[in-house]
């Protein structure tokens, strides 16, 4: 299935899902050294978002997030694409210094359509999403 959505940052990636319904910041909320989420009650609080596609609705906190996120890029600890609801500017600049593929304003509902685990594939080049 090929959903369409607004290409953010350029390039091709694929991996396993990596989903959360609540907003990610950044800044103190994902380690840079080992690509953790360690924002206390965070639904993803434990998980490593390296090499995943991460899916969340945004972004929020500093505007240091995007340099975190290029810092997980520099440690290859960065998420492998990234899918937003509506991105924000932290985000998008993260992505797009980091070489992260992303989109968003996916055309379908992506959190019924995408479960954790599942293999997507993002391409920024042309704005879509590949599940399966």
């Amino acid at each position: 299935m090929i959903i369409d959505a607004r290409a953010i940052s350029r390039g091709k990636a694929s991996g396993q899902a990596l989903i959360s319904k609540e907003p990610i910041g950044f800044l103190g909320g994902v380690d840079p050294e080992s690509g953790i989420v360690i924002e206390k009650n965070h639904p993803l609080e434990g998980k490593n978002i390296s090499g995943r596609v991460l899916v969340f609705p945004n972004g929020k906190g500093s505007t240091v997030g995007s340099y975190v996120m290029l810092q997980l890029a520099k440690n290859n600890k960065a998420p492998a694409a990234i899918i937003n609801t509506s991105a924000e500017p932290i985000i998008a600049v993260g992505a797009i210094i980091s070489k992260i593929p992303m989109v968003d304003k996916p055309g379908k509902d992506v959190y019924a359509l995408i479960k954790d685990g599942m293999m997507i594939e993002v391409d920024g080049d042309k704005g879509e999403i590949v599940i399966g």
